[in-house]
Protein backbone atom coordinates (compact mmCIF):
# COMPACT_ATOMS: atom_id res chain seq x y z
CA UNK A 1 0.00 0.00 0.00
CA UNK A 2 1.15 3.55 -0.72
CA UNK A 3 -1.23 5.49 1.55
CA UNK A 4 0.64 7.41 4.26
CA UNK A 5 0.43 9.60 7.36
CA UNK A 6 2.11 13.01 7.55
CA UNK A 7 2.68 14.66 10.93
CA UNK A 8 3.54 18.33 10.73
CA UNK A 9 2.62 21.96 11.23
CA UNK A 10 0.20 24.48 9.76
CA UNK A 11 1.30 28.14 9.74
CA UNK A 12 -0.67 31.28 8.88
CA UNK A 13 0.85 34.74 8.76
CA UNK A 14 -1.12 37.83 7.78
CA UNK A 15 0.82 40.94 6.76
CA UNK A 16 -1.94 43.47 6.08
CA UNK A 17 -3.78 45.45 7.29
CA UNK A 18 -2.30 44.21 10.60
CA UNK A 19 0.18 41.47 11.38
CA UNK A 20 -1.36 38.29 12.73
CA UNK A 21 0.33 34.90 13.20
CA UNK A 22 -0.62 31.44 14.40
CA UNK A 23 0.49 27.83 13.98
CA UNK A 24 -0.67 24.43 15.16
CA UNK A 25 0.36 20.80 14.91
CA UNK A 26 -1.66 18.44 12.72
CA UNK A 27 -1.58 15.08 11.03
CA UNK A 28 -2.93 14.41 7.55
CA UNK A 29 -3.58 11.30 5.56
CA UNK A 30 -2.36 10.88 1.99
CA UNK A 31 -4.85 8.30 0.76
CA UNK A 32 -4.56 6.38 -2.46
CA UNK A 33 -8.25 6.34 -3.35
CA UNK A 34 -7.95 2.86 -4.85
CA UNK A 35 -6.82 1.52 -1.44
CA UNK A 36 -9.76 2.66 0.68
CA UNK A 37 -11.48 -0.72 0.83
CA UNK A 38 -8.20 -2.37 1.82
CA UNK A 39 -7.51 0.24 4.50
CA UNK A 40 -11.01 -0.29 5.87
CA UNK A 41 -10.24 -3.99 6.40
CA UNK A 42 -6.61 -3.78 7.54
CA UNK A 43 -6.29 -0.67 9.71
CA UNK A 44 -7.63 -0.78 13.26
CA UNK A 45 -9.49 2.31 14.49
CA UNK A 46 -10.11 3.35 10.84
CA UNK A 47 -13.22 2.95 8.72
CA UNK A 48 -14.29 3.89 5.21
CA UNK A 49 -17.76 5.45 5.03
CA UNK A 50 -18.50 4.18 8.55
CA UNK A 51 -18.11 5.71 12.00
CA UNK A 52 -14.91 4.98 13.90
CA UNK A 53 -12.31 6.79 15.96
CA UNK A 54 -10.77 7.82 12.63
CA UNK A 55 -12.62 7.57 9.34
CA UNK A 56 -12.85 8.75 5.76
CA UNK A 57 -16.14 9.51 4.01
CA UNK A 58 -16.58 10.08 0.28
CA UNK A 59 -19.26 12.66 1.05
CA UNK A 60 -16.67 15.01 2.58
CA UNK A 61 -15.15 15.69 -0.85
CA UNK A 62 -15.95 16.01 -4.55
CA UNK A 63 -19.68 16.17 -5.17
CA UNK A 64 -20.18 15.71 -1.40
CA UNK A 65 -23.08 13.33 -1.99
CA UNK A 66 -21.22 10.10 -1.26
CA UNK A 67 -20.56 9.29 -4.91
CA UNK A 68 -17.26 7.95 -6.19
CA UNK A 69 -14.35 10.39 -5.85
CA UNK A 70 -12.37 8.56 -8.52
CA UNK A 71 -15.22 9.04 -11.02
CA UNK A 72 -15.56 12.69 -9.97
CA UNK A 73 -11.86 13.38 -10.58
CA UNK A 74 -11.90 11.53 -13.90
CA UNK A 75 -14.98 13.42 -15.09
CA UNK A 76 -13.42 16.80 -14.34
CA UNK A 77 -10.10 15.88 -15.93
CA UNK A 78 -11.84 14.58 -19.05
CA UNK A 79 -13.88 17.78 -19.25
CA UNK A 80 -10.58 19.64 -19.40
CA UNK A 81 -8.82 17.40 -21.96
CA UNK A 82 -6.57 15.58 -19.47
CA UNK A 83 -6.07 11.88 -20.20
CA UNK A 84 -7.49 9.68 -17.43
CA UNK A 85 -6.33 6.27 -18.68
CA UNK A 86 -4.32 4.33 -16.06
CA UNK A 87 -4.29 7.20 -13.57
CA UNK A 88 -3.82 6.91 -9.82
CA UNK A 89 -5.29 9.47 -7.44
CA UNK A 90 -4.03 10.36 -3.97
CA UNK A 91 -5.83 12.74 -1.65
CA UNK A 92 -4.11 14.76 1.09
CA UNK A 93 -6.64 15.66 3.77
CA UNK A 94 -7.57 15.49 7.43
CA UNK A 95 -9.59 12.43 8.38
CA UNK A 96 -12.76 12.47 10.42
CA UNK A 97 -12.11 12.07 14.13
CA UNK A 98 -15.06 10.74 16.12
CA UNK A 99 -17.20 11.55 13.08
CA UNK A 100 -16.14 15.17 12.55
CA UNK A 101 -13.83 16.89 10.09
CA UNK A 102 -13.33 20.30 8.52
CA UNK A 103 -10.79 20.50 5.70
CA UNK A 104 -9.89 24.08 4.74
CA UNK A 105 -7.76 22.65 1.93
CA UNK A 106 -7.60 19.15 0.46
CA UNK A 107 -5.30 18.31 -2.44
CA UNK A 108 -5.85 15.63 -5.09
CA UNK A 109 -2.60 14.49 -6.71
CA UNK A 110 -3.20 12.69 -10.02
CA UNK A 111 -0.46 10.40 -11.37
CA UNK A 112 -0.12 8.65 -14.71
CA UNK A 113 1.14 5.11 -15.27
CA UNK A 114 4.77 6.35 -15.07
CA UNK A 115 4.23 7.85 -11.61
CA UNK A 116 4.41 11.37 -13.01
CA UNK A 117 1.98 13.99 -11.74
CA UNK A 118 -0.35 15.13 -14.49
CA UNK A 119 -2.85 17.21 -12.52
CA UNK A 120 -3.42 18.86 -9.13
CA UNK A 121 -6.85 19.69 -7.71
CA UNK A 122 -6.98 22.15 -4.83
CA UNK A 123 -10.29 21.67 -3.02
CA UNK A 124 -10.99 24.70 -0.80
CA UNK A 125 -13.77 24.90 1.78
CA UNK A 126 -15.12 27.71 3.93
CA UNK A 127 -17.00 27.58 7.22
CA UNK A 128 -20.29 28.36 5.42
CA UNK A 129 -20.46 24.83 4.02
CA UNK A 130 -19.27 25.84 0.56
CA UNK A 131 -16.51 24.47 -1.65
CA UNK A 132 -14.48 25.50 -4.69
CA UNK A 133 -12.00 23.29 -6.57
CA UNK A 134 -9.16 24.77 -8.63
CA UNK A 135 -7.88 22.28 -11.24
CA UNK A 136 -4.41 22.61 -12.75
CA UNK A 137 -2.67 20.58 -15.41
CA UNK A 138 0.90 19.67 -14.46
CA UNK A 139 3.47 20.03 -17.21
CA UNK A 140 6.58 19.57 -15.06
CA UNK A 141 6.21 17.58 -11.85
CA UNK A 142 9.64 18.73 -10.64
CA UNK A 143 8.35 22.30 -10.37
CA UNK A 144 4.86 22.52 -8.87
CA UNK A 145 3.89 26.18 -8.90
CA UNK A 146 0.45 27.50 -9.79
CA UNK A 147 -1.16 30.94 -9.97
CA UNK A 148 -4.81 31.86 -10.13
CA UNK A 149 -7.35 34.51 -9.29
CA UNK A 150 -9.19 34.02 -6.00
CA UNK A 151 -12.70 32.89 -6.97
CA UNK A 152 -14.16 31.86 -3.63
CA UNK A 153 -14.98 33.60 -0.35
CA UNK A 154 -12.92 31.96 2.40
CA UNK A 155 -12.04 34.41 5.17
CA UNK A 156 -14.51 37.16 6.11
CA UNK A 157 -11.47 39.37 6.73
CA UNK A 158 -9.99 39.26 3.22
CA UNK A 159 -11.46 40.82 0.07
CA UNK A 160 -12.12 38.79 -3.07
CA UNK A 161 -9.86 40.82 -5.38
CA UNK A 162 -6.79 38.69 -4.69
CA UNK A 163 -4.50 36.19 -6.37
CA UNK A 164 -3.13 32.88 -5.09
CA UNK A 165 0.37 31.57 -5.69
CA UNK A 166 0.70 27.85 -4.81
CA UNK A 167 4.06 26.13 -4.31
CA UNK A 168 4.03 22.47 -3.37
CA UNK A 169 6.35 19.48 -3.24
CA UNK A 170 5.47 16.16 -4.79
CA UNK A 171 4.67 14.00 -1.73
CA UNK A 172 7.56 11.77 -0.70
CA UNK A 173 9.28 11.53 2.69
CA UNK A 174 8.05 15.08 3.29
CA UNK A 175 5.17 17.22 2.15
CA UNK A 176 5.20 20.98 1.72
CA UNK A 177 2.28 23.17 0.69
CA UNK A 178 2.77 26.94 0.56
CA UNK A 179 0.12 29.46 -0.47
CA UNK A 180 0.89 33.16 -0.84
CA UNK A 181 -2.06 35.47 -1.27
CA UNK A 182 -1.59 38.82 -3.01
CA UNK A 183 -3.76 41.92 -3.30
CA UNK A 184 -2.70 44.70 -5.66
CA UNK A 185 0.71 43.00 -6.00
CA UNK A 186 1.30 43.08 -2.24
CA UNK A 187 1.56 39.89 -0.22
CA UNK A 188 -1.16 39.93 2.42
CA UNK A 189 -1.13 36.32 3.63
CA UNK A 190 1.25 33.36 3.87
CA UNK A 191 -0.12 29.91 4.68
CA UNK A 192 1.75 26.61 4.77
CA UNK A 193 1.56 22.99 5.80
CA UNK A 194 4.51 20.65 6.12
CA UNK A 195 4.85 17.09 7.34
CA UNK A 196 7.06 14.03 7.64
CA UNK A 197 5.90 10.69 6.31
CA UNK A 198 5.15 7.54 8.26
CA UNK A 199 3.48 4.39 6.99
CA UNK A 200 -0.26 4.14 7.40
CA UNK A 201 -0.50 1.25 9.84
CA UNK A 202 -2.77 0.67 12.83
CA UNK A 203 0.01 1.50 15.30
CA UNK A 204 1.20 4.63 13.50
CA UNK A 205 -2.35 5.89 13.08
CA UNK A 206 -3.12 5.61 16.78
CA UNK A 207 0.23 7.26 17.61
CA UNK A 208 -0.68 10.20 15.37
CA UNK A 209 -4.09 10.45 17.00
CA UNK A 210 -2.57 10.43 20.50
CA UNK A 211 -0.19 13.24 19.47
CA UNK A 212 -3.17 15.26 18.22
CA UNK A 213 -6.28 14.11 20.13
CA UNK A 214 -9.55 15.63 18.91
CA UNK A 215 -7.52 17.45 16.22
CA UNK A 216 -10.40 18.22 13.87
CA UNK A 217 -12.45 19.78 16.69
CA UNK A 218 -9.43 21.89 17.63
CA UNK A 219 -9.00 23.05 14.03
CA UNK A 220 -12.53 24.43 13.70
CA UNK A 221 -12.30 25.96 17.18
CA UNK A 222 -8.97 27.60 16.29
CA UNK A 223 -10.42 29.04 13.08
CA UNK A 224 -13.20 30.78 15.00
CA UNK A 225 -10.88 31.87 17.81
CA UNK A 226 -8.41 33.42 15.35
CA UNK A 227 -11.31 35.13 13.56
CA UNK A 228 -12.38 36.64 16.88
CA UNK A 229 -8.85 37.96 17.43
CA UNK A 230 -8.84 39.54 13.96
CA UNK A 231 -12.16 41.21 14.73
CA UNK A 232 -10.77 42.40 18.08
CA UNK A 233 -7.83 43.97 16.24
CA UNK A 234 -10.31 46.07 14.29
CA UNK A 235 -9.90 44.35 10.92
CA UNK A 236 -12.88 44.98 8.66
CA UNK A 237 -15.47 42.19 8.44
CA UNK A 238 -16.39 41.48 4.81
CA UNK A 239 -19.81 39.99 4.07
CA UNK A 240 -20.10 37.12 1.65
CA UNK A 241 -21.78 38.39 -1.51
CA UNK A 242 -23.05 35.17 -3.09
CA UNK A 243 -23.73 31.53 -2.30
CA UNK A 244 -22.03 28.57 -3.94
CA UNK A 245 -22.05 24.84 -3.30
CA UNK A 246 -19.42 22.92 -5.25
CA UNK A 247 -17.87 25.25 -7.83
CA UNK A 248 -15.04 24.03 -10.07
CA UNK A 249 -12.69 26.00 -12.30
CA UNK A 250 -9.94 24.80 -14.61
CA UNK A 251 -6.95 27.10 -14.30
CA UNK A 252 -4.23 27.51 -16.89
Amino acid sequence: MTSSIYNGTVIHKRFKPKIHFFKYKVFSLLIDLSELDILDKRINFFSYNKFNLISFFDKDHGERDGSSLIKWVKKNLTNNQIDTEHIRIKLLCYPRILGYVFNPLSIFYVYNNDEKLISILYEVKNTFGEQHTYIFKVENDNLLQHNCVKRFHVSPFIEMDCNYFFRILKPAEKISVIIDQYQSNEKILYASQDGKRTELTSSELIKSYLKHPLMTFKIISAIHFEAFKLWAKGIKFIKKKFKVKNNITFES
